[in-house]
């Protein structure tokens, strides 16, 4: 009896070493899933079946340029600080954020923005989310712009991000009103595509360590 009792205790103990060794090896680090990142990142970058091939141009080329990438080029410029790449599609007409702010006196900008898009997440290849076509469905985007930090601060009202449980805009999606004009006209509306790690993206993308590559229009609203 004794001998079967240690037997068992032997053949327990192995089949835990074996999970316990199975259970590490699964284990991803955080570096690690920035790591796994990176790679996606730069693959799409390289070879994609959504925007093809894309020319990563500097933020100096990018100012040279009087802000804005060659679309027939497929430029994307690629802000090193936050690791963001955008391709601005249309400017837009009306004002940036910061040209806006200048307008008040607390130097402080409160607005609505419509947004249409498509969510595609690079690293398991595949459409999220997207209402860009549909004329009727929009994100509308409540953002304060504060000049003197230079900070932006946002939070989806209503909307396809808000009916998934997103609430805070995404600092990669905000970047951009640095840089494009935002109106209420419907015939040219500022256009931009982006590539954003999960650092610059929503909760979601952030917790699960993602990147995501969005087409987004950008448009004031009431």
């Amino acid at each position: 009896m004794r001998k079967l009792l240690y037997t068992a205790t032997l053949l327990f103990t192995f089949i835990s070493a074996v999970i316990s060794i199975s259970s590490c090896n699964n284990y991803e680090t955080y570096a690690d899933q920035k790591k796994k990142e990176k790679n996606a990142i730069n693959k799409f970058i390289s070879n994609n079946e959504v925007c093809g091939t894309i020319k990563v141009i500097s933020e100096k080329q990018f100012y040279q340029q009087d802000s804005t990438t060659n679309v027939a080029n497929n430029e994307y410029v690629l802000f090193e600080e936050d690791g963001v790449y955008m391709q601005i599609i249309s400017k837009g007409e009306g004002k940036t954020f910061p040209e806006m702010s200048k307008a008040y006196s607390d130097s402080t900008v409160n607005a609505v923005v419509l947004c249409r898009f498509t969510e595609y997440d690079i690293e398991n290849a595949g459409y999220n989310l997207y209402n860009i076509n549909d004329p009727l469905n929009v994100d509308k985007l409540q953002i304060t712009y504060k000049q003197l930090s230079r900070k932006y601060e946002g939070s989806f009202t209503s909307g396809i991000m808000s009916n998934f449980g997103v609430s805070a805009v995404p600092s990669g999606w905000m970047k951009v009103l640095d840089f494009v004009r935002v109106s209420r006209s419907i015939e040219n509306v500022a256009h931009v595509r982006l590539i954003v790690p999960h650092s610059s993206g929503t909760n979601k993308a952030s917790y699960n360590v993602l990147p995501m590559y969005y087409d987004i229009t950008y448009q004031l609203g009431y």
